[in-house]
């Protein structure tokens, strides 16, 4: 089926501005939903896993179920953003996310973080990937770039500082020393950091109802009846398997930057503070790349964007891997990292943006979500085992330079899909 052959439907919000407080409410939502199931084990790994008692391949397991689950929900939740109001959907998720925090503070076993991923798969994608996403094109109208710009920068920085505020917390309620720490004094500071970040979900899900509730109120019912014969429609459009591809290639490139802590310790020689220290980079990098591409990509379209920000991804990914094993100076490798971190966190501020150029039907927007989620978001699943892999079995330099050489393979297919989606567009959209 063509595009020609679906129902005409413009964006509601033609203004070139969009509304400050509902994507703000956006923004915050947007982090503050994985908070709870990714940011805190993210954080606070050893902690998790001593509290817990499990291992790492145990918690690796509850990350599987999770992403299990999301594959399902990503399908689903599309129909459901197309149907309901994106105030009482998103606001549902984030205040069904804390209640799963607060059964983590009654519970703390393992057995009940088993069955809150599982729980958590179900609210964090069911009831609000489609829906966050949807509103935000909504919102967007006529400047696409800048609002996904904003939304995916605005959440690198909301999870810089936030995150931040609950290490404080964390330690401030550690009464004794870290020498001397037992079970005790473990679990009762990591209850109090885990109720703060439930507090602040809670908080959110309010502020999000309310603010998208006077928006809703503002703007054009756009929503059409729930039917789920959308997605097989939505399936026939070719444009929606470029940007599957385009995701997929660009969220590849976001899973690898799990490595540049480890390759700051291999390679250049840093102590684990200074390691980790690279390893965050990343969230003050993820704003400034993200927002600033976005606004670019008003200027200049989308697609445009796509291609330069992948070329900057190839070019990165090579120059990584060649310097790792002929130059090896700190100041370029650090310098070739932060490069490759804004070509990364570019594509993220981008490939939803690109869904208005694309030309996606505003009423099946949730179900082309639905569909390019199950595919783009795949790396979840596979991208650790091939990290691993590749840095086991060549320990050390070697290990992260085949690792960045896939990834330079990963970001070609990622070029020439963003090229031919271009010529797409030109071709038969425009």
């Amino acid at each position: 089926m063509s595009i020609e052959e679906l129902p005409e439907e413009k964006n509601p919000t033609s203004s070139s501005k969009f509304p400050v407080l509902p994507i703000l409410a956006l923004i915050f939502a947007g982090e503050a939903i994985f908070f709870l199931p990714f940011v805190i084990p993210r954080i606070f790994r050893p902690t998790v896993l001593a509290v817990f008692e499990i291992n790492n391949t145990q918690l690796g397991a509850f990350f599987s179920l999770y992403g299990i689950v999301a594959l399902l929900s990503y399908l689903l939740g599309g129909p459901l953003a197309d149907r309901f109001p994106p105030s009482k959907l998103i606001a549902v998720a984030l205040l069904l996310t804390a209640a799963g925090g607060v059964c983590l503070v009654l519970f703390p076993f393992s057995s009940t973080l088993f069955w809150l991923y599982g729980f958590w798969g179900v609210t964090t994608i069911l009831l609000f990937w489609s829906a966050l996403l949807r509103t935000t094109r909504i919102i967007g109208g006529q400047t696409q770039g800048l609002a996904f710009g904003l939304l995916d920068g605005g959440r690198g920085l909301v999870s810089a500082i936030i995150a931040s505020v609950g290490v404080w917390i964390f330690s401030y309620f550690l009464q004794t020393d870290l020498l001397d720490l037992d079970a005790a004094d473990r679990t009762q500071a990591f209850t109090k950091m885990v109720m703060f970040f439930v507090g602040f979900v809670i908080l959110t899900g309010i502020f999000v109802y309310f603010s998208l509730r006077t928006f809703d109120k503002k703007k054009a019912n756009t929503q059409s009846k729930l039917q789920f014969e959308d997605i097989l429609r939505v399936v026939k459009l070719p444009q929606v398997w470029f940007q599957s591809i385009i995701i997929l290639c660009a969220y590849c490139g976001y899973k690898a930057t799990d490595d540049f802590s480890l390759l700051a310790q291999d390679v250049l020689g840093y102590d684990e503070v200074q390691a980790a220290s690279v390893g965050t980079m990343g969230f003050w990098v993820r704003p400034i790349a993200a927002i600033g591409a976005g606004y670019l990509a008003d200027k200049v379209s989308p697609s445009k964007m796509l291609v330069y920000c992948f070329g900057l991804m190839c070019l990165t990914s090579l120059l990584l891997s060649y310097s790792m094993a002929h130059l090896n100076i700190a100041v370029w490798i650090l310098f070739v990292i932060i490069a490759c971190s804004a070509g990364v966190y570019a594509l993220r501020g981008l490939y939803f943006a690109i869904m208005e150029e694309l030309d996606v039907p505003l009423s099946f927007t949730g179900a082309a979500i639905g569909v390019v989620s199950i595919v783009g978001f795949t790396p979840d699943i596979f991208m650790g085992p091939i990290m691993g892999f590749l840095l086991d079995r060549s320990p050390g330099v070697d290990g992260h330079r085949h690792l960045f050489l896939f990834l330079f393979a990963i970001a070609f297919v990622g070029f020439v899909a963003s090229v031919l989606c271009r010529r797409y567009i030109v071709r038969h959209l425009d």
